[in-house]
């Protein structure tokens, strides 16, 4: 009992530091219980926040605030529009049309492994391939429920989507043009003597402003890349493929070894086994290889790394609390979070002398 009081009274003796202790406890309970209502306010406040980083240098050129805010607004749902009617349409008809060629693969790949007992008897019999099939088949039926399942609580979802996009850029709208007044009013809830609060901001501004911006441009350079690759070789549903390969850089380790499997499936069952399979896996391994090692580096040279261990705790957690937009907004999340721990007081423990 004894260690604990000294560990309180050492770390949360300053009373800036009770506050802020105080003020993320609030936080914490706040996005546990109302996590998903208010899962577009913080999204809308994401957006926000990146937009405004394009709006403060337009200012320090002289250009008025309001006129800054317009010009990126716009810039803003042109890209967006751009997105939906463009780049979607074309995503969704080539999803399409795998869902419909799975059947054609799944028999031109049971013809395949009903070779295998002849090519190599040693390794698998007749017996095992059939236990192997009557699984895959079992498992197909499972997906297909839940697909059914899904479609269905889709139209609820397609509402929930159409307010989000009536809701959304009304708040950024309005979180851009009135960021004054609203970080004076949130001012007027904070201590006068708040400079352990500013730091800490400070910190966490440092941080994940460097970290968003680097995973949009990330995500940019890989989708392109694997575009170009893919294109290059003929790959059916590049552009499916590219954007699914360039958004799992929001999951580092695991998304890359998540979409490695849909990339070789299709080239396999396009190309089969040669050397047109061969140079197009090693081509996207080259990709994946260069964003780990290089891109990573230049991008993210300011911001702390994180630990694999808290990358998958953070993905687990956000996204068993949000769903697919935790899983989006965990690493932000996370490095927020180190942030604080970073910024928080250090307090030197006394040395006791022995003897």
């Amino acid at each position: 009992m004894k260690l604990i009081t000294a560990w309180f009274n050492r770390n949360f003796s300053d009373p800036q530091v009770v506050i802020l202790g105080l003020a993320l406890v609030i936080l914490l309970a706040v996005v546990l219980l109302f996590g998903r209502m208010l899962a577009p306010v913080v999204a809308a406040i994401v957006i926000a926040y990146l937009l405004d980083g394009l709006i403060t240098p337009l200012q320090y050129r002289g250009i008025p605030r309001i006129i800054a805010v317009l010009i990126v607004y716009l810039a803003f749902l042109f890209f967006v529009i751009l997105i939906l009617f463009g780049l979607l349409p074309l995503i969704s008809k080539q999803a399409t049309q795998l869902v419909q060629q799975i059947p054609t693969m799944l028999t031109e790949g049971q013809a395949v492994l009903q070779t295998l007992p002849q090519l190599y008897p040693e390794i698998i019999s007749v017996d095992q391939l059939a236990e192997i099939m009557a699984a895959i088949r079992m498992e197909l039926t499972t997906w297909g429920q839940r697909a059914l399942s899904i479609s269905v609580a889709s139209v609820l979802g397609l509402i929930t989507v159409l307010i989000y996009l009536v809701l959304l850029p009304v708040l950024v709208l309005f979180l851009l043009k009135d960021k004054g007044l609203i970080v004076g009013w949130l001012q007027r809830f904070l201590p006068k003597n708040r400079q352990l609060t500013a730091e800490v901001w400070s910190e966490v501004d440092r941080q994940m402003g460097n970290y968003v911006r680097g995973k949009f441009w990330e995500i940019i350079i890989v989708s392109v890349a694997s575009y170009i690759v893919f294109v290059s070789f003929g790959l059916q549903y590049a552009m499916l493929l590219s954007v699914v390969v360039g958004v799992s850089v929001l999951v580092p380790f695991i998304g890359a070894a998540v979409v490695t499997v849909p990339v070789v499936l299709v080239a396999l069952f396009q190309f089969g086994w040669g050397s047109d399979l061969a140079w197009l896996t090693a081509a996207y391994l080259v990709i994946q290889i260069l964003d780990g090692n290089v891109l990573v580096a230049l991008l993210f040279s300011e911001v702390n790394n994180l630990h694999p261990v808290a990358i998958i705790l953070a993905v687990l957690f956000f996204g068993g609390l949000w769903g697919l937009v935790g899983v989006f907004f965990a690493i932000p999340l996370a490095t927020v979070v180190l942030a604080v721990v970073n910024a928080w007081p250090k307090v030197e423990i006394p040395k006791t002398s022995l003897g």
